[in-house]
């Protein structure tokens, strides 16, 4: 994988004080509800004399009433993660777990008649059990939405664009290599060219040499030279926003996976998928050149972290290769803040945020020993990014809706 050596970070300014805020409101609506709750309870039951389990049911569900409607209010609409608060019968059911759960550890832990601080420290430990059911319970729901929207093809009208396919190239210090990559892509996929037309984008990601100047001596349709270098996922952003394709891909400049793969990703792009993905875990996947042991667990390890962020599973987040509807493209590069290599998992989440259909495809893979991929660091910068990502997500720096980027 060809790749920028630079530390990744956002690519716009920083997020404004009233979203950074966004947090302590969503942390004071959890600390106000739980109030309610043991409020209630210690009232119900101490002061007014209502039996545990009595006082308990009321106390949860006034509770519960009270956080959905808090929820809706403060959180937004189309951050994956919260999506449960509109769904009524999902949360009916899981208050009902959760609830079962809470009363029980509380029967558990007390006597007949507790003592106030009795009573309110087994309150507080059947909360925390409740709260852990509930969240596998909610991930579990949401997991299921995400996995029925993302294998449903929709059909739509033609996407966007003045040619086929357009394919987007990041380079940096390519200036050897890059007119081979371009002459290869225009030879493989000349079909494409005779039917439809072919755009080859080439961004140049800052590089100290003159790899614009040698992507645009092959022939290149368009030639980007970033000023400074930004890291992959900035100059895939520039290429992807600036590409003319209704269907968009980007690959890299070793060309590890070969050009005529390409096809493969159009043609499912073109049948209505919005987003199709190689996948180096995919059963139909063939290795001719295999990666080092330390990137194959490094990447396995990427996989395994990616959960905390995603709610659908993916055999392979971080593969080089994907293709885009360009409207669809559109929507999520607009919205990317990430330079670095999480941006491909960024792309995952904003799928998910505007309910995109996502397919994962085999790939044939030829690895290169050129890659400026450095496991342990950029795992580091990863998991940065991937708490970036979340962070930005729960206060509410991408758009709420794809329309308001689409219009």
């Amino acid at each position: 994988m060809s790749a920028s050596r630079s530390p990744s970070g956002p690519a716009r300014a920083p997020v404004p004080a009233a979203m950074r805020g966004f947090l302590g409101r969503f942390a004071l609506v959890g600390v106000f509800i739980t109030a309610v709750d043991v409020g209630l309870l210690l009232t119900l039951h101490r002061a007014a004399g209502w039996g545990l389990a009595r006082a308990d049911v009321v106390a949860i569900a006034v509770a519960a009433l009270v956080s959905i409607g808090a929820h809706r209010t403060l959180t937004f609409r189309n951050d994956p993660f919260v999506r449960w608060v509109y769904q009524p019968w999902s949360v009916a059911v899981v208050v009902t777990i959760a609830g079962a759960a809470d009363l029980s550890v509380l029967t558990l832990l007390t006597s007949a008649r507790p003592s106030w601080g009795a009573l309110l420290t087994a309150k507080l430990v059947a909360l925390s059990v409740a709260a852990v059911i509930r969240l596998i319970c909610y991930r579990w729901v949401l997991f299921q939405r995400v996995r029925r929207t993302q294998h449903l093809q929709v059909g739509r009208d033609r996407a966007p664009g003045d040619v086929r396919l357009s394919v987007v190239v990041p380079a940096f210090g390519e200036a050897e290599r890059i007119g081979h990559t371009v002459q290869r892509l225009r030879r493989e996929l000349a079909l494409v060219g005779d039917d439809g037309g072919l755009e080859i984008v080439v961004v140049d990601d800052g590089s100290p040499d003159d790899t614009v100047g040698a992507a645009r001596r092959a022939g290149a349709d368009q030639a980007i030279r970033l000023p400074q270098n930004q890291g992959k996922g900035g100059a895939v952003r520039a290429g992807m926003l600036a590409a003319r394709g209704r269907t968009v891909a980007f690959t890299d400049a070793d060309l590890a996976y070969s050009p005529d793969q390409i096809l493969h990703l159009l043609v499912e792009v073109e049948q209505g998928w919005d987003m199709v993905v190689g996948s180096r875990r995919h059963t139909g996947t063939t290795t001719l050149v295999r990666a080092r042991r330390l990137r194959e667990i490094g990447g396995r390890v990427i996989n395994v972290l990616t959960t905390a962020l995603l709610l659908g599973q993916y055999r392979d987040t971080q593969c080089g290769l994907k293709a885009f509807r360009s409207d669809s493209a559109r929507l999520l590069f607009a919205q990317t803040r990430i330079n670095g290599f999480a941006f491909d998992i960024e792309l995952f989440h904003l799928a998910e945020r505007y309910e995109l259909s996502v397919l994962e495809v085999p790939v044939r893979v030829e690895n290169s020993e050129r890659s400026t991929v450095k496991v342990a660091r950029d795992a580091f910068r990863l998991m940065r990014d991937l708490i970036r990502v979340r962070r930005w997500a729960k206060q509410g720096a991408y758009a709420e809706h794809a329309e308001t980027v689409l219009r």
